[in-house]
């Protein structure tokens, strides 16, 4: 799907504020309130501590398994209507989990709730790629990731009076609502053309004609995903280690937020001007310094420090794995190779943090932030060698 497809030329940034990144801003919304409160969810129907946290990590495997469908789906039916499945399959997952009578359907909710964000989140992609010029991809992919980062960080602080209210399920009443409106607000924009179902490929064979791009530039992204992914696993950890309390743990991670979402824009105006590999390299050099110097962290002020370092490697990384995966995508094929490459990153995603859990558990958290340190390395080695550079400039307007 092209933009000629679409019938239009290349969109200006302003054009897809309201039918793209404001919706995109409110889904993070929701989606930031509800986040902490799941685990919270499954110890009040009786979870222990450590099932709690596999029920949470469900959310990230429904993205996992769904990703590679979610292509065919956005090939077969057209990004409008794949919105549509996603928000029918997120609204059926928070309701599952609003009124979810024990755990096991708790379970079905989280899952359902990963599988709409993969939905939603490649037909999104799709839909960016079809109408932005290739040299704006990089501000148009990472302003729809700031725009979601930005809500997420908000969505904390205006779920507070319900949950205090309600209780964790005043949370996942405003993940509902946001999610139906997000979903109604996107229904603005126009799908392109169609694939023949008859020229859709099985799964197997869509990862075998891309397995060099996937076994290439995928290492670098699962390496981006588990850096990602791990904060939220690894810092609060430490921070108990040292003996920083909750409020304080809390406050640097608001910081690193604010960092994260301030460096949205910014990242993609880098994209553009310097390519995917100066910016690839900054991201994964900051991310493995800073996992590398938090096991010598011992006050608030030097892991303060670390999150901070770790909050500017994210926000560089706002929109380069999309942009990446936009690159690479043949243009016959766009949607299903995504959903692959989608796979690639949230397998990063999921596995990140079931690493640090597992290293810690038997070598110390020490041991899980120099893994990390690692393996971002080796990431990054595979971003030099591998993404491209800046897109040659055409004369279109900048904004």
């Amino acid at each position: 799907m092209s933009a000629d497809t679409l019938d239009v030329g290349p969109l200006r940034l302003r054009s897809l504020v309201w039918p793209v990144f404001a919706p995109m801003a409110l889904y993070g919304t929701g989606a930031g309130a509800a986040a902490p409160m799941y685990a919270l969810r499954a110890l009040d129907l009786g979870a222990s501590a450590g099932t709690a946290g596999l029920i949470v990590a469900l959310g990230g495997l429904g993205m996992v398994l769904a990703d590679l469908p979610a292509g065919r789906i956005v090939a077969r039916i057209g990004e409008r209507a794949a919105i549509g499945v996603g928000s029918v399959l997120g609204t059926v997952g928070v309701l599952a989990a609003i009124f979810a009578p024990n755990l096991g359907v708790l379970a079905v909710g989280l899952l359902l709730n990963g599988a709409a964000g993969a939905v939603w989140g490649l037909a999104r992609q799709t839909y960016l790629v079809s109408v932005v010029a290739p040299e704006q991809r990089g501000r148009a992919m990472s302003t729809l990731a700031g725009a979601h980062r930005l809500g997420f960080f908000c969505g904390p602080f205006l779920g507070a009076a319900l949950v205090h209210g309600m209780g964790p399920v005043g949370a996942l009443w405003l993940q509902l609502v946001t999610t139906v409106v997000a979903s109604a607000a996107m229904v603005a924009i126009r799908s392109g053309d169609l694939d023949d179902p008859s020229s859709l490929r099985p799964l197997h064979t869509v990862l075998s004609e891309n397995r060099r791009a996937l076994r290439t530039l995928g290492l670098a992204a699962v390496a981006i995903g588990a850096a990602r992914a791990s904060r939220t696993a690894l810092l609060p950890l430490w921070a108990a280690h040292l003996g920083i309390d909750a409020a304080t743990t809390s406050l640097l991670f608001g910081l690193a937020g604010a960092v994260d979402v301030l460096m949205s824009y910014p990242a993609g105006v880098w994209l553009d001007r310097a390519g995917s590999r100066v910016t690839g390299i900054a991201c994964g050099v900051c991310f493995a310094a800073g996992y590398a110097a938090l096991p010598f962290t011992h006050s608030v002020l030097t892991m303060g420090a670390a999150t901070m370092l770790l909050g500017l490697a994210n926000g560089l990384s706002n929109g380069l794995i999309m942009t990446v995966g936009a690159s690479a995508a043949p243009d016959d094929r766009r949607a299903e190779f995504l959903g692959a490459w989608r796979l690639t990153h949230d397998m990063g995603m999921f596995t990140g943090p079931v690493a640090v859990g597992l290293v810690g558990a038997f070598a110390g958290l020490a041991a899980a932030g120099a893994l990390l340190a690692v393996g971002v390395g080796l990431g990054t080695v595979a971003i030099y060698r591998w993404f491209p550079g800046p897109v040659r400039p055409r004369m279109v307007s900048d904004e």
